[in-house]
């Protein structure tokens, strides 16, 4: 079955964040689970399977047909063996067991998410596929006039992000700037 394609698909936000310091900031390290909800094609998904090794697993769930095949593409280009790609919207149930998740992330996509009635869906989920010990780390476009990202009032501010995922259970540890453009919220799991 096609997806359709949100507004943003195939806009990356990789090379407007800071992503070594988005990555050491969420603890990722050799042999954990990463989930990228909304990953489009896929640049978070193989930096982080570079990170974690063939010990760990790199998930990348989006909506997007083409994404996704470009996604599975780089990662056999690159001899990645430990990246899982699926093409699924991410409201939906997704094909992952329950608290196996060390890291779930979100880049950039939770303002599209919420135009499209799919953050509820994606937000109970990853609280369902994280382990208690798990971290939801969330890159957001400061709230300032754009270019890059989306207009203004699409825009989360830190405090309106902290009061949506506090809804599912998750609780806010820190917020730092991710970028010129780019703040990112990290969360636990309680």
């Amino acid at each position: 079955m096609l997806h359709n394609r949100l507004p943003g698909s195939g806009k990356s936000s990789f090379d407007l964040v800071d992503h070594t310091l988005v990555f050491h900031e969420l603890g990722l390290t050799r042999s954990n689970v990463f989930l990228d909800l909304g990953c489009g094609m896929g640049d978070y998904v193989i930096a982080a399977a570079e990170i974690i090794g063939p010990e760990g697993i790199a998930y990348g769930i989006d909506g997007w047909d083409e994404g996704i095949e470009t996604l599975k593409k780089r990662s056999q280009e690159n001899h990645l063996t430990n990246v899982q790609a699926f093409v699924i919207s991410v409201a939906d149930h997704l094909p992952l067991p329950d608290k196996t998740v060390d890291i779930c992330f979100i880049a950039t996509a939770l303002h599209d998410f919420i135009r499209h009635g799919a953050a509820d869906g994606a937000l109970q989920e990853a609280a369902r596929v994280l382990k208690p010990t798990g971290i939801l780390g969330i890159v957001e476009f400061k709230k300032i006039a754009g270019p890059p990202g989306p207009p203004i009032h699409i825009r989360l501010s830190p405090a309106e992000l902290e009061k949506l995922i506090t809804n599912y259970g998750f609780k806010k540890t820190k917020t730092l700037d991710a970028g010129p453009y780019t703040y990112m919220m990290v969360a636990s799991n309680h």
